[in-house]
């Protein structure tokens, strides 16, 4: 298959343009996609711990397949400093390609937080569950809080969070956070999980062995959790 490739900065450096096609197998996927490149133009294999990857417009993780005739871009950090990195997505997760997305030499620290589906709640066996959210409100607070938790820290954020069915052991979500010293980079992965936990509308149902299922709505979502002191105590 073929797909059109674009660099920027020093990725086209990298690559010698800003634009080429190129011919991937079928089935070929993100981290294939940096296999080949890596194998092609050595100079790449210093920039992709710090290098995102889009595919059609959307910021891809390791294993996300790309399509015949897909756009496909490689970003390095912005001027302005990176942005954060967050994407809701129904491939697997890569927690690898999630920590690539802040890591670097300015940063002494990386926390990597991998949220896994337990097997059981409360008592009562668990086979899977599913993941639903309002996409598009979603992706767009995910962003703010990253970007508030980022300034705050001074740490660097990268959150990838699944949709659609899991079974017990996958990763539901990844949050990964680079600074340089390490206790800012532990509070920026927590308070960014507690936020995503009130403020993101993602909604899970668990399905029981038993052939039963249920919506887990324990929590109210707030605007932001600066409001969590307004909260009624009975909640």
């Amino acid at each position: 298959m073929r797909v059109r490739l674009l660099a920027f900065a020093t990725a086209a450096d990298a690559l010698g343009a800003e634009e080429r096609e190129l011919e991937l197998p079928e089935g070929a996927t993100v981290r294939d996609l940096r296999e080949r490149l890596a194998a092609d133009h050595p100079a790449f294999a210093e920039l992709w711990a710090r290098t995102a990857v889009a595919v059609d417009g959307d910021l891809a993780a390791g294993d996300a397949a790309i399509p015949d005739g897909a756009e496909v871009a490689l970003l390095p950090p912005v001027s302005g400093g990176r942005a954060p990195a967050v994407a809701l997505v129904e491939e697997p997760l890569d927690p690898a390609t999630v920590a690539a997305a802040v890591s670097g030499p300015d940063c002494g620290a990386v926390v990597l937080f991998v949220g896994t589906v337990r097997d059981h709640h409360h008592g009562r066996a668990v086979e899977r569950l599913t993941y639903i959210a309002y996409r598009a409100m979603a992706e767009r607070r995910l962003g703010v809080i990253a970007e508030e938790l980022q300034e705050a820290h001074s740490a660097r954020l990268a959150v990838a969070h699944r949709l659609g069915d899991l079974v017990p052991g996958e990763a539901s979500v990844v949050i990964a956070a680079a600074a340089p010293h390490r206790e800012a980079a532990y509070r920026a992965s927590r308070d960014c999980l507690e936020r995503l936990k009130r403020e993101v509308p993602i909604w899970k149902r668990e399905h029981y062995e038993d052939g039963t299922a249920r919506w887990r709505e324990e929590e109210p979502l707030v605007a932001s959790a600066a409001q969590e002191h307004v909260r009624s105590p009975s909640a």
